[in-house]
């Protein structure tokens, strides 16, 4: 699908030619306008992660605090002294840098928000993070839950199915047990699959 936009001299007069979407209209809760889908393509998708915006130029946090890229790196100021930097595709300290000046009270969230053009309910989530866990829990690597479902027998039995050669989704329908869970099985060494030579 090709998009073709045309520039405008007011955002509300943006113009998409795919025939596809119906006219923008300016949504009063955000400053930019939406295209409206029809209800057909509507789908219901999984949240996407909202990433900073990290511009060329100094920006303020607050009066005191700001931030600006250079190359690839943000460094952020405390009046005129750098006092932390990171790689722009870093967030984990981005993470929890910003955390922690909100959790000193030397910013508000909402002025994280604001500055980055991260949600507000993001900026939360990353406090209470570094309430319970510190500095340290932006780097831990989170922990994977065994396969309960695959109990004693059933593992037997979908490991005897593999070893005589089936596939995952045909032990999957003969064991009951999703095809998802025998892959996690697998990849955790609980189950062990022939590779099939070709």
């Amino acid at each position: 699908m090709r998009l073709a936009i045309v520039q405008c001299n007011r955002v509300s007069e943006l113009l998409i030619s795919t025939g596809e979407f119906e006219p923008v209209e300016e949504n009063r809760t955000s400053r930019f306008p939406v295209a409206k889908v029809p209800r057909e393509r509507q789908t219901e998708a999984m949240p996407q992660l909202q990433l900073p915006v990290f511009p060329e130029k100094l920006t303020y946090i607050s009066e005191d605090f700001g931030f600006q890229r250079e190359k690839e790196r943000v460094v952020y100021f405390h009046g005129v002294f750098p006092v932390f930097h990171h790689h722009e595709k870093d967030l984990k300290s981005f993470r929890m840098f910003t955390s922690q000046l909100v959790a000193q009270g030397q910013v508000r969230q909402r002025e994280i928000a604001k500055a980055f053009g991260v949600p507000l309910a993001t900026v939360k989530r990353y406090l209470k993070v570094h309430r319970d866990r510190g500095p340290e829990g932006f780097f831990q690597t989170p922990r994977r839950r065994s396969a309960s479902v695959l109990k004693a027998e059933v593992c037997e039995r979908a490991q005897q199915l593999l070893d005589s050669g089936k596939s995952v989704p045909e032990v999957s329908s003969e064991t009951g047990v999703l095809s998802n869970t025998l892959h996690k099985a697998i990849r955790a060494g609980r189950l062990h699959a022939i590779k099939k030579k070709f």
